[in-house]
Parts: C-alpha cells; sequence; structure tokens
C-alpha cells in the first residue's frame, strides 16, 4: 500500500504564490521509478492533469499553468513538489498527487487552494 500526503495548500491573494508538497510513504521503495503527478478538481469541474514528472525529470505542463507553475521531485524525500506563482481565482481547486507505475495508481487525498482577495 501507498500512501500520498499532500500539504502547503492554503488561502491566498492573486499574483501569490504557493508551494504544494507530497510526500510517499508505505510500499514505495522504489519512488524514483514512479511518474508523479498533480492534478486538480474545482467545484462542477473534472478533475484535470496540471502537471507531471517522469522518473527521468521530464516535465509536462498544462497549458494553463505553462511558465507559472513548476514540478519537481526529490527522491531522497520521496517527496514531489509544485511550485505555483501568478495565482489566478482560476487557480482555485483541490490538488491531488498521483503516483503511477506500471499501470497501478495512486492518490492523495487532496489539499485546498483558494486564490482570492
Amino acid at each position: 500500500q501507498v500512501q500520498l500526503v499532500e500539504s502547503g495548500g492554503d488561502l491566498v491573494q492573486p499574483g501569490g504564490s504557493l508551494r504544494l508538497s507530497c510526500a510517499a510513504s508505505g510500499s514505495i521503495s522504489s519512488f524514483r521509478f514512479y511518474a508523479m503527478g498533480w492534478y486538480r478538481q474545482a467545484p462542477g469541474k473534472q478533475r484535470e492533469l496540471v502537471a507531471a514528472i517522469t522518473s527521468t525529470y521530464r516535465t509536462n505542463y498544462a497549458d494553463s499553468v505553462q511558465d507559472r507553475f513548476i514540478i519537481s521531485r526529490d527522491n531522497d524525500k520521496n517527496t514531489v513538489y509544485l511550485q505555483m506563482n501568478s495565482l489566478t481565482p482560476e487557480d482555485t481547486a483541490v490538488y491531488y498527487c498521483n503516483a503511477a507505475r506500471f499501470g497501478l495508481e495512486y492518490w492523495g487525498q487532496g489539499t485546498q487552494v483558494t486564490v482570492s482577495s
């Protein structure tokens, strides 16, 4: 069993920044081989991919966050991060961490990000 725990969500003003963290634990001895991703789900909308990073550190981003968000990983800490800059109200959502390998996927419980003045 793999556990993913997100943290860092908060209320922030437009134009502000936040850094989300996702710590993996449990049966994830080979964290470095997992593809990791951040997804988000706003009220009334489908969950969408925000950013992903492969085991070889290749990254991809949703068009809506390109040049504003940065995904990174620290394999020594079994943790993946999402640095979010220039936040807008449209970024308001619950952000979920995802780990995937060999067709298996694991999800965290989510962390709320609210962008509002």
